[in-house]
């Protein structure tokens, strides 16, 4: 890896080389001692070679290691620039640790597969480029997107998204994933974190709202330009045909069929595209807690009991006599009486766009995964009526192939 400044950009960025030799495999074991790992398993970044024996880039870094795109359990997210094409692409560097490694090989085979289905990636999944093994180190190559949707609500102060604009993720979200329910894949980890805009540039809006309770709030908020989105992280992904874990998704955003472990299938990501539905328009978390009992008490104060078969077929130990075994007198049970309330109270407006929304999130959050809508009525929802013909990517899919039909019945 050799470093020097790039004095003529940006004299806080570095640039960290990795050479190429476009004759070797993609696969490479061999590890010059400059080639360092942490306790965990992260890469060290460090001066010295850096041979990925078959791609070229440039790591962008700050003197203080700080433009990283991400860190997590798997490994670190890094910015580079593809030296062949000049285009700036992430990389993903997974831990040198035989659990990630292997789940990196899964996920890259669920990206090929994916690209074998969707060359174009029309369908909204972020485009792997390549990977590479740099010793041990499975890394995967992704095209450049921008901040993911959660990242942009965080940087602005937890500001929900205006209703159009939940309207456009919405759909894209409901569309990428019935791409991969078509395929017969679940993603089953789908949380704001994993929906990034193509571009998040934004411009300053001046919000102000009235409310009852407060003095009116006034201030400038951030609003993206662009809500055109990429779902990203297949690393969970599941084909129908494979071994289900017991136990997916992030908490909040995690089906009550997989908490009390009746098994799982498609309708879970289901679930969670109305947890982020809601989280979008409120930019609260639904279900907030780290706890499976407390986690079925905020569904029951905000949807209504559990079935009855769904408790009955439980093996956990939530429920007794088919009901769930909670306690309001607790500090616990004050906490959810508090801060849960049933879904419709949580409308910030009567309109028909926010009841429709909230219609849509309703469907999406009932509790028997049978009853709940499939992604193809989801896309088809009045909500969704309002999108321009352009955005409504399912009807122009389906004018298409009615032309080529047509076209081949002449």
């Amino acid at each position: 890896m050799v470093i020097r400044p790039r004095n003529e950009r940006n004299h806080s960025l570095l640039q960290l080389v990795l050479h190429c030799n476009e004759q070797s495999p993609k696969e490479s074991n061999s590890r010059p001692p400059s080639v360092e790992d942490d306790e965990e398993g992260h890469l060290i970044y460090r001066n010295g070679d850096f041979e990925t024996k078959q791609f070229s880039y440039f790591t962008l870094f700050n003197c203080k290691l700080e433009t990283l795109e991400g860190s997590g359990t798997f490994g670190k997210v890094v910015r580079v620039l593809d030296l062949r094409t000049e285009q700036l692409v992430a990389l993903k560097i997974i831990k040198n640790v035989e659990k990630y490694r292997e789940a990196a090989k899964l996920e890259i085979n669920v990206l090929e597969k994916l690209a074998d289905a969707d060359p174009n990636c029309k369908h909204l999944c972020v485009k792997m480029l390549d990977w590479f093994d740099y010793h041990g180190h499975m890394c995967i190559s992704f095209e450049m997107l921008g901040l993911s949707v959660f990242d942009f609500l965080k940087d602005n102060n937890y500001q929900p998204y205006p209703i159009d604009q939940v309207r456009h993720i919405g759909y894209q979200l409901c569309y990428a994933v019935k791409f991969l329910h078509d395929n017969q894949l679940t993603h089953t980890d789908l949380k704001p974190e994993n929906i990034l805009f193509i571009n998040s540039d934004y411009e300053m809006v001046f919000y102000s709202k009235k409310s009852k309770e407060k003095a009116s709030i006034k201030r400038d908020v951030k609003r993206v330009k662009n809500t055109k989105i990429k779902l990203i992280d297949f690393g969970s992904a599941t084909f129908d045909n494979e071994h289900h874990s017991t136990i997916v998704s992030t908490r909040h955003y995690r089906a009550p069929e997989v908490i009390l472990e009746l098994g799982w299938s498609q309708p879970c990501d289901v679930w969670s595209i109305g947890c982020i539905l809601f989280e979008l328009y409120l930019g609260i978390t639904l279900f907030q807690t780290h706890d499976n009992r407390e986690h079925l008490a905020m569904m029951e104060r905000i949807l209504g009991p559990i079935p009855y078969r769904m408790c009955r077929k439980s093996k956990t130990k939530y429920f007794s006599h088919g009901r769930l075994d909670w306690d309001e007198k607790t500090s616990a049970g004050r906490y959810v009486r508090e801060n849960c309330k049933p879904l419709h109270r949580y409308l910030l407006s009567d309109d028909e766009d926010h009841r429709h929304l909230f219609d849509l999130i309703s469907r999406m959050l009932e509790y028997e995964p049978m009853h709940r809508i499939k992604l193809n009525d989801s896309l088809n929802h009045p909500f969704f009526a309002k999108l321009s013909y352009e955005k409504r990517l399912h009807e122009m899919d389906r004018e298409m192939l009615r032309e080529r039909s047509h076209s081949l019945s002449r």
